[in-house]
């Protein structure tokens, strides 16, 4: 088994590339502290790749590096049974901690946005704020692996977190 160091990033490749793209540019510049190891990385998928199994098997790659996930939720996500919930079924199969990002700013879980599949699951819900992804990418995977069983439902971190981020 490969090393598992990387975030995987799920998001509504049509509608919130630019949530992604933030991230990225984020990573890449010196004066800004945030980096993340990005699945996505490995093996590059061209917009042309039309066919199903191809691109799930590509993904499935990208999954066997992965430590952790992060989902950028937006106002389409939870309707996008193809990709973005085989992704998360994917990642609960692999037992993978998910840091769900609402980019409409909530800290906590949207119920209207959320996808079901992952609604009552232990994941952890934040706004689309550099600092606050971080946090989580930094702290969530040792949480969820220190859970109890009987843990679950949603999470969200407290106001003191924030405001100690500066948010």
């Amino acid at each position: 088994m490969s090393y598992r160091n990387k975030t995987y990033v799920v998001f509504d490749g049509d509608n919130d590339m630019w949530a992604y793209s933030y991230m990225k540019g984020w990573k890449s510049n010196d004066n800004i502290d945030f980096d993340f190891h990005d699945a996505h990385d490995i093996g590059a998928l061209t917009r042309r790749a039309q066919n199903e199994s191809y691109i799930k098997s590509e993904l499935r790659k990208r999954f066997k590096t992965a430590k952790q996930i992060l989902v950028l939720i937006g106002k389409k996500t939870k309707n996008l049974y193809r990709f973005v919930r085989w992704e998360l079924e994917m990642a609960q199969d692999l037992d993978l901690p998910i840091i769900a990002v609402n980019l409409n700013g909530k800290r906590g879980q949207d119920e209207a946005l959320v996808p079901p599949i992952i609604r009552d699951e232990y994941v952890v819900h934040i706004p689309f704020k550099m600092e606050i992804i971080k946090y989580a990418l930094n702290n969530f995977p040792g949480e969820y692996h220190r859970r109890q069983s009987s843990d679950s439902g949603p999470r969200y971190y407290n106001d003191s977190v924030y405001r100690k981020l500066g948010l």
